[in-house]
């Protein structure tokens, strides 16, 4: 893909991001006309200026985030496992940074701390998947290794699930149904979230910096060698923004699943996987599908909100499901 039609296609993703945020700003379970809701963006005195502007602007700008960081994450970890089922809540680095964030939940501690505790639990995660799956992580190609390192990672998901369980079991009665609300995905759990935006603008430009050699990493570790990669210390560096980005997602909504498998897919189904390429695009789409997962959320049983990564399993699973029997095809 040439750069003129590298920037139309992001262009176009853009564009889709935006609409959804139109619609996502106008509707709810009070809805507003699209108008209307510019003139309240810029009319204090607008009854609907305080919903928009404290409710539903700062949801629109967490499932953004979470989005582009999600489907980082995702692109990453495609690449660094060369497995193209390979995602942060399928792999359990997901569970690992819910399990850190909680007990910084817990324990009281500041936005930072949680921040680097959700990063430090999905980096741990990440860490033990390597060792377990250690000989398909060095490119075993023989029959059933996709499945092993899948099923090495629903493993340290089901650890990470009961550890989380026993934790919540522990928890103090009035804070027990917030936290479960979080675990199942809560854009407005971190409202203002601004540090997280300047997580997701350096995991973006360091992806973007690796991304030829993530292009030469995915034909293999001897094929990168040869054309002069340092294999090692790129993989690690690509293990810390995986999980530096997945364990930021986590710490600012609460688990979200899918969506780092879903976002690089439809890109990479469509326009290739030049990384190059792929990386921009999946963000676009990631924050897209976040933010019109929640759309959907606030307006199906509306009064009543459902938690975003309900909707994103409800959209995302069958997919799963549906690359998962192509690869043993």
């Amino acid at each position: 893909m040439n750069p003129r039609q590298a920037l139309r296609l992001w262009g176009l993703l853009l564009a889709l991001l935006l609409a959804i945020t139109l619609i996502a700003l106008a509707c709810g379970s009070a809805s507003h006309g699209l108008i209307d809701s510019w003139q309240a963006l810029i009319d204090p005195s607008h009854p609907a200026h305080g919903i928009l502007m404290q409710l539903r602007l700062p949801r629109i700008g967490n499932g953004c985030v979470v989005g582009a960081l999600l489907a980082c994450s995702g692109a990453t970890l495609q690449v660094l496992l060369r497995n193209p089922l390979a995602e942060p809540y399928v792999l359990g680095l997901s569970g690992g940074a819910a399990l850190g964030a909680l007990v910084a939940l817990s324990l009281g501690w500041s936005t930072f701390l949680l921040s680097g505790c959700a990063a430090a639990g999905a980096a741990l995660s990440l860490a033990l998947l390597l060792v377990l799956a250690r000989r398909e992580f060095h490119g075993s190609v023989e029959e059933g290794a996709a499945e092993r390192l899948l099923l090495s990672g629903i493993m340290l998901a089901a650890l990470w699930g009961a550890l989380i369980t026993l934790l919540l079991s522990l928890s103090a009665q009035n804070r027990l149904q917030a936290l479960i609300f979080w675990l199942m995905g809560d854009l407005s759990a971190a409202p203002g979230a601004a540090w997280a935006w300047l997580v997701l603008l350096a995991v973006f430009v360091a992806t973007l910096r690796e991304a030829r050699q993530m292009n030469l990493l995915a034909r293999g570790e001897d094929w990168a060698a040869t054309l002069g990669v340092a294999v090692g210390p790129l993989k690690l560096r690509l293990v810390v923004l995986a999980a530096l980005a997945a364990g930021t997602a986590v710490a600012v909504s609460g688990p979200i699943g899918f969506v780092g498998l879903v976002a690089p897919h439809l890109v990479r189904m469509a326009y290739g996987n030049d990384q190059r390429v792929l990386i921009p695009a999946a963000a676009l789409v990631g924050a897209s599908l976040v933010t019109g997962a929640d759309l959907l959320a606030r307006i199906v049983l509306a009064p009543q909100q459902l938690p975003v990564g309900a909707v994103t399993a409800v959209l995302g699973a069958p997919l799963f499901l549906f690359l998962l029997w192509r690869q043993r095809r």
